[in-house]
């Protein structure tokens, strides 16, 4: 799933004024659904129903459940209108990409928007979703499979590993859909947390942005600014007055440069929208070339794979593999499963949890390797993966507790930092991956390499959701920082910055996809 810095912003940071979720907790939310929709909320949260049951039953048990199973806004997430969980429309289609949008469009027979931006996309999925599904005979407010028609297996999986949000297991499409869709408001307000955030962050930096123009121009640019503004500049005004009536003017000037058509125009609002918009577009063109090498990385990472490691992985993600593949089968089957997502909780989970974790986990299942003394961290992770093996062949409250004690333990580690891992630890942990470790390797050397191997088994060539946010965030930030260095060193290096962006922004989009 590709999001592109130009894109995911203007996707995101338009809708970023409006991050609540009203009537959280009043019958509003549900009082307007339709049985059947009351009934698909039931199930998807696995509260049983008497079958049949009236619709006072079952607006009951909802009503007897909501507090305890809905997941509810934190934080900066505050009730606004217009945002409210009810307005089905709003944020069903948030995190949908380009492509399914279009094909929601396209199967439904609603004219695609010219040009088919997702922002538009989006706005066209949106005034036209309640009419579909109206033609259709389907309710709206919380709606059926028929939603995701076009969505195969994969990209509910897809969907679900990213934002770290178990798979069901055993999985089914009715299951896959079920999580997709009792999870899809949280992930819409998410999304829109983080805007708020970036917007925020790049407010700040375009003000700063302005002050290192004002303070980089010459005294006739800055003369030519106000001028061309219609600010009287008082005869004989000196450098620190003319900056001083710049910034004084700042707010006036960037609403009315806003709406000026001259795209030649000298201001600095003009000369950052323009510098932006070329950095965005040349970073969205980088983000593709990363892209693209982060599969070439993944495919020939997986050459060097011990056989074990290659099962491993086509084991999280319930591939089955034949006693009698050879390695180049096993390379070829991992290949062709490299955006599939893992199954949820299951043995390789404890793969990078550090020692410390692993022993915290074995004590709640009451195993006595928790307490064996002298145990290696390798040792620890057998016993974990076996103990949670017996958990899910034992099924019922067995494995309810072994998976809260997992979710409890998932909240505590460092999921993959390795940065309390001994040297030792590391070695092991890259000997099972069958990549050498050389006499004299240096511990951030080994934990890199680590962390490399450890999301591409995790995750292949997805991304998780949290590195996601991180990853445009900083894109945002690093474009705007690039931007103040070239203002700060003169108009016209500040344009030769921006015009040389695209080389750079390459070189980082690098240094961020190997971070991941």
């Amino acid at each position: 799933m590709k999001l592109h810095l130009a894109s995911w912003l203007v996707c995101t940071l338009a809708a970023a004024d409006a991050v609540g979720a009203s009537t959280w907790f009043g019958k509003a939310v549900y009082n307007k659904w339709h049985e059947t929709e009351l009934e698909r909320w039931l199930s998807d949260h696995d509260i049983p129903f008497p079958s049949p049951a009236d619709r006072k039953n079952l607006e009951n048990a909802v009503k007897t459940n909501w507090d305890v199973k809905v997941q509810k806004p934190l934080g900066q997430l505050s009730d606004k209108a217009g945002d409210r969980w009810e307005d089905t429309r709003e944020w069903i289609f948030d995190t949908w990409s380009e492509s399914h949008l279009k094909a929601f469009l396209d199967r439904h027979g609603v004219p695609a928007p010219q040009p088919r931006h997702r922002d538009t996309l989006l706005k066209t999925a949106r005034e036209n979703y309640e009419s579909v599904a109206q033609k259709l005979g389907e309710a709206a407010h919380y709606p059926g499979n028929w939603l995701y028609e076009q969505w195969t297996d994969s990209d509910l999986k897809v969907w679900l590993d990213e934002r770290g949000w178990p798979v069901p297991q055993p999985s089914s499409r009715d299951k896959l859909i079920a999580a997709v869709r009792r999870n899809t408001r949280l992930a819409s307000l998410q999304a829109k947390s983080i805007a708020a955030s970036v917007v925020h962050s790049a407010n700040a930096a375009q003000e700063t942005l302005s002050e290192a123009l004002f303070n980089a121009w010459s005294d006739s640019d800055l003369k030519r600014f106000l001028d061309e503004h219609g600010i009287h500049v008082p005869q004989g005004s000196k450098r620190n007055e003319l900056i001083a009536l710049a910034r004084k003017n700042r707010a006036a000037l960037v609403e009315q440069a806003s709406s000026a058509s001259s795209a030649a125009s000298s201001t600095a609002t003009d000369y950052i929208g323009a510098a932006t918009s070329r950095a965005g577009n040349e970073y969205a063109r980088a983000t593709d070339n990363a892209d693209l090498k982060s599969q070439e990385a993944f495919d020939t990472a997986v050459d060097t794979w011990s056989d074990s490691r290659l099962k491993a992985f086509l084991d999280a993600r319930g591939v089955p593999v034949r006693q009698k593949d050879k390695r180049d089968e096993l390379i070829a089957k991992v290949r062709l499963n490299k955006h599939k997502a893992a199954t949820g909780w299951n043995a390789w989970t404890f793969d990078t949890w550090d020692t410390e974790n692993l022993k915290k986990y074995l004590s709640k299942v009451n195993s006595k390797a928790a307490t064996k003394a002298g145990a290696t961290r390798d040792e620890l992770v057998k016993e974990a993966q076996i103990s949670y093996e017996k958990a899910t062949k034992a099924g019922g409250a067995q494995l309810a507790s072994a998976t809260d004690c997992i979710k409890e333990g998932m909240g505590n580690a460092k999921d993959a930092t390795f940065d309390t891992w001994s040297h030792s630890d590391l070695k092991e942990y890259l000997d099972s991956y069958g990549v050498p470790v050389y006499q004299g390797s240096q511990l951030n050397e080994l934990r890199a390499t680590a962390r490399r191997n450890a999301h591409w088994f995790r995750y292949g060539t997805s991304t998780p959701q949290g590195a996601l946010y991180s990853y445009f965030s900083g894109a945002a930030q690093w474009v705007l920082d690039q931007l103040k260095i070239g203002a700060a060193s003169g108009r016209a290096q500040g344009h030769e910055a921006a015009e040389n962006l695209g080389n750079k922004a390459e070189e980082k989009a690098e240094d961020w996809k190997s971070e991941l």
